[in-house]
């Protein structure tokens, strides 16, 4: 996510840190690298003036020049202003009114709204603990009312029926009524999208708006569209009285540029970002986090709430006894140390919010262990009898090909499997007797995919 735009700003701070003196030249020097990096990443060019004049004011300011460590003064001025321009302050739901509270999700076909509807509903499921209802209002595309009932099942979450020779007024008014006899918190509208904005879905989209009162009405853009999602949210936040932004595709191959215009341009908050396809990947946008990530600076307390939620205190409690002891770690451990890491969104998610330099490092290093690459080698350590898995030095020869063929893989694969684990239990053992160092050098083989 925001990579080439995290590797120029990146390169501007580490250049801005070294300056002892800050002059009109190097400031200068600085913020044109800053608006390149910004107008390369599809930032609207009315939100780069206006990002440039507001760090240039502040730079030249007595709060930079006065400081004894200038070059840190200006990346703190350009991580203020970066959290200022997409919005300043993470901005929640809004269910504050009588259930159920009624959310219209809207945006073009494709932008994934259908998805993000029953993300947002496990979401509020599990962390809300609220009792939630979908409905779909789209009767044009085909199987849409049939995709929502499928990933709203997924998410454990309840579902209203429709049918495509329904009117979406009769659909909606039906579902919030069901809603309030069945004593629903949230109802979520899932409304039809088209390829492009047209003016009959503006109506139609406005009509059950003026029906439901919805208490949140949210759009839903594809980060990867760039320029035109901006436009997009402009033309949607001129029809409707938007409360706010969900960016979707924020970990696909995306220059970044709507994270840091959408909010500028509709005057919303950003509420949530969607990363990856599956129905855990939704994060509540925090601008300042945000901004860090973008200078290459990370997003540490991200990773922390992730690994609280994600990780399994007991069997972490567990873990840390045997590397203690150095004794007891087998491959049902290494199985269990994926399916946490996996918990937590995979490696990616975590590398994404390590700072650069550590991100760069770990990446280099992880770079084989795709969710792929994962799922192999749990096919692997899943076609060992449990003996073996307890005592991998008992696979021969013959078994390594019978392994390899129940996995799919070959047996090449099986043999760097157990090569990897050898090592980390090597690393294990080290990191009983104290060995820091021995263990730093160790990390190689501590995760599986990493050479």
């Amino acid at each position: 996510m925001l990579d080439n735009l995290t590797q120029r700003l990146g390169r501007v701070v580490k250049t801005m840190r070294g300056q002892a003196r800050l002059t009109d030249e190097n400031i200068s020097d600085m913020l044109r690298e800053v608006r390149m990096a910004l107008l390369e990443a599809d930032v609207a060019l009315p939100v780069v003036k206006d990002f440039i004049a507001k760090v240039k004011e502040k730079a030249l300011g007595q709060e930079v020049i006065g400081s004894l460590t200038p070059g840190q003064a200006l990346v703190g001025v350009v991580h203020r202003e970066l959290t200022e321009l997409m919005g300043g302050a993470s901005v929640g739901l809004n269910l504050a009114t009588q259930p159920p509270a009624v959310i219209l999700m809207s945006g073009l076909q494709g932008a994934g709204k259908t998805t993000t509807t029953a993300k947002l509903g496990k979401w509020l499921k599990e962390r809300q603990k609220k009792k939630v209802l979908t409905v779909s209002c789209d009767v044009y595309r085909p199987a849409a009312i049939e995709q929502l009932k499928a990933v709203s099942a997924q998410a454990g979450i309840d579902f209203f029926p429709s049918t495509g020779e329904q009117k979406p007024a009769a659909i909606a008014a039906a579902a919030l009524d069901h809603a309030k006899r069945h004593y629903y918190d949230v109802v979520f509208v899932d409304t039809a999208g088209r390829l492009a904005i047209d003016e009959a879905m503006m109506a139609e989209i406005k009509d059950l708006h003026a029906l439901l009162k919805p208490i949140e009405t949210l759009f839903v853009v594809d980060a990867m569209l760039g320029q035109d999602a901006v436009n997009t949210a402009k033309a949607f936040n001129e029809a409707l009285p938007l409360t706010g932004v969900i960016l979707t595709k924020l970990d696909g191959d995306s220059r970044g540029g709507a994270a840091l215009s959408v909010r500028h341009v509709t005057g919303k908050p950003i509420k949530f970002a969607g990363v990856g396809e599956k129905l855990t990947g939704l994060e509540e946008f925090h601008p300042e986090r945000m901004a860090s990530r973008i200078l290459g600076m990370g997003d540490i307390l991200g990773l922390v709430e992730e690994a609280q939620r994600g990780v399994d205190q007991d069997k972490a409690q567990e873990f840390v006894k045997k590397m203690k002891s150095g004794k007891g770690f087998d491959l049902h451990d290494f199985k269990a140390q994926i399916g946490q890491m996996k918990n937590m969104g995979g490696l990616g998610a975590m590398l994404d919010k390590l700072p650069a330099q550590f991100g760069a490092m770990a990446q280099k290093a992880g770079g084989a262990m795709e969710d792929k690459s994962v799922r192999r080698l749990e096919g692997i350590i899943n076609s060992m009898t449990p003996q073996e898995r307890s005592k991998p030095e008992i696979i021969k020869a013959n078994r390594k090909r019978a392994i390899a063929t129940g996995a799919g893989v070959s047996v090449q694969e099986v043999n760097r499997l157990l090569n990897q684990f050898e090592q980390t239990q090597k690393m294990m053992k080290q990191f009983s007797k104290g060995g820091m160092q021995k263990m730093m050098r160790g990390m190689k083989g501590m995760l599986p995919g990493m050479r």
